[in-house]
């Protein structure tokens, strides 16, 4: 638990909603698959004094003076980020993972221009091109999406076709609801074909990629990745943009996130994403990458086994896409709201070719980073799939599901180091 002896002084209202997160996240079980726990370390780099701290620029090239240990701490950022994805260059200030994608369009496009990205409602995410954001006012988003929903098979001879048509600039991978792996190799293949960057959004799987348990991209010859720094990361929240080797390219998008997006980027969240990169260069990541896969392929055994429909037919990576509405007679609201009664957490998702509305969608999201952070292994997380099954089916009631969630909660305490 933190120590929040000055806020429960100052601010009593602000202290109780802190505490009962604490005790949320201490008795529940996440599975949120964007979600995760930080070190103690993150936490207290998160709470340093370098939130006091302007530093618009780079290091070296400030716009303000004192800014000896800000140079530091992003400096040493920016060399085990390249470290960890073997990149050439990389930007540590975007403030999340949006406005890391959005700094490498401006960075990379002119207005009008083309990006052929992955379909929302195949996996993809908001930032690739949904008709809601502001992005799409600017450029040109065309859509790629699975050839086969039941096995999740990308159509790259559609792809093809359609990069032949449109000549996007950029080639888009990446998902924020996909349980697969992309072919690297096809992309690559594609984007050369057309005159197109090969881009990367990260996100979801960049600490698998970072402890060696998903492929790396740059090994494919991707131009740039744009990642978040928690998820799989486990970092803390924020974003990340790293080109593989044209300083080229690294400069435009240096300009693009300052001073062209951003102003001040938050030292003291720079900072924690040191720590929290030092931390996932121990061999110790990588044991808890290749855990994080095992422990979701377990649930989905178990889904599986017990008749509940999974898109992609289950998964290669921390996420599992599942069809309750079809599988189970309830929505992915419904489900959700169950499941958080009982103390475990995920999210209502739409499925392909869904046909409910967003807000109440036929699936849900579920997967295993936080779990796995607590040492869950690959019984744990079959227990958990099975409880899981056991609330959404009246199985076991809400209040008897919630004593064993509990117990399964204070057999995995959140750690407070990765050692």
């Amino acid at each position: 638990m933190s120590d929040y002896r000055h806020i429960q002084e100052e601010d009593a209202s602000v202290y109780e909603a802190l505490v009962g997160e604490d005790a949320r996240e201490v008795r529940g079980l996440e599975l949120i698959p964007s979600e995760n726990y930080v070190s103690a370390a993150v936490k207290e780099a998160m709470a340093s004094s370098l939130t006091n701290k302007y530093s618009e620029g780079y290091p070296g090239k400030r716009y303000y003076g004192g800014q000896e240990y800000a140079d530091q701490v992003e400096t040493l950022a920016i060399e085990r980020a390249k470290n960890l994805f073997n990149a050439g260059y990389a930007n540590v200030q975007p403030l999340g993972g949006a406005n890391a994608n959005i700094a490498m369009y401006f960075a990379l496009l002119e207005p009008g221009d083309t990006v052929l990205g992955m379909d929302l409602s195949h996996g993809g995410h908001l930032t690739h091109g949904h008709p809601v954001t502001y992005l799409t006012k600017i450029f040109n988003f065309v859509r790629y999406g699975m050839k086969d929903i039941e096995t999740g098979e990308i159509d790259y001879d559609e792809m093809l076709r359609i990069a032949k048509e449109v000549k996007p600039k950029i080639l888009l991978a990446g998902y924020s609801a996909y349980p697969r792996e992309f072919d690297y190799e096809k992309l690559v293949a594609i984007a050369r074909e057309v005159g197109a960057l090969a881009v990367m959004d990260a996100a979801h799987i960049a600490g698998l990629t970072a402890g060696g348990a998903a492929k790396n991209p740059f090994d494919y010859g991707f131009d740039i990745m744009t990642m978040t720094t928690h998820k799989t990361l486990r970092g803390p929240r924020g974003g990340m943009i790293l080109t593989r080797e044209s300083e080229e390219l690294a400069k435009k998008i240096d300009k693009s996130v300052f001073p062209g997006l951003q102003g001040g980027p938050h030292m003291h969240q720079i900072a924690a994403k040191a720590v929290a990169f030092g931390e996932a260069l121990r061999p110790s990541f990588k044991t808890y990458a290749a855990q994080v896969i095992k422990n979701a392929s377990a649930m989905a055994e178990v889904c599986k086994a017990r008749g509940v429909r999974m898109i992609t037919g289950g998964t290669s990576n921390h996420l599992i896409l599942a069809d309750v509405y079809g599988s189970l007679g309830i929505t992915g609201a419904e489900a959700e709201k169950m499941l958080d009664a009982a103390g475990i957490t995920l999210n209502k998702n739409m499925i392909a070719n869904d046909v409910r509305a967003p807000m109440d969608p036929s699936g849900i999201r579920f997967g295993t980073p936080a779990i796995t952070t607590r040492g869950c292994a690959e019984t744990d997380s079959a227990q958990i799939a099975e409880l899981m099954l056991d609330v959404l089916t009246k199985a076991k009631d809400v209040t008897t599901a919630k004593i064993e969630v509990e117990a399964l909660s204070e057999a995995h305490p959140i750690p407070e180091s990765f050692d």
